[in-house]
């Protein structure tokens, strides 16, 4: 009867446990610089807040332009509003007018 003795090797205990911290290494560095990671949460944080207040503006540009049109397009027709975008469209003003541009 044949026998094969084998040596013991201590390099075959290390191999899951290096595949392992290679796995979670790689993991863990993608959570906080990937492109869904910690860093990058807090510039969708920081974009976010900005596009907010950007909205915020146009929100209320939107109400203003909407209640200069509710003006004209009313059944009765508003002089002050009309003469007033006749106006500005032609840049025209009396000499005895203050124009003040906001």
């Amino acid at each position: 009867m044949w026998t094969k003795h084998h040596r013991k090797r201590h390099f075959g205990r290390l191999i899951v446990p290096a595949i392992t911290v290679a796995f979670v290494s790689y993991f863990g560095y993608h959570s906080v610089h990937g492109a869904l990671g910690l860093k990058a949460t807090e510039v969708f944080a920081a974009q976010k807040a900005d596009r907010e207040a950007r909205l915020a503006i146009l929100t209320h540009k939107r109400q203003v332009l909407e209640r200069e049109v509710a003006l004209l397009s009313d059944g009765s027709l508003e002089r002050d509003m009309l003469d007033e975008k006749a106006r500005s469209a032609l840049n025209v003003s009396r000499v005895d007018e203050i124009t003040i541009f906001h």
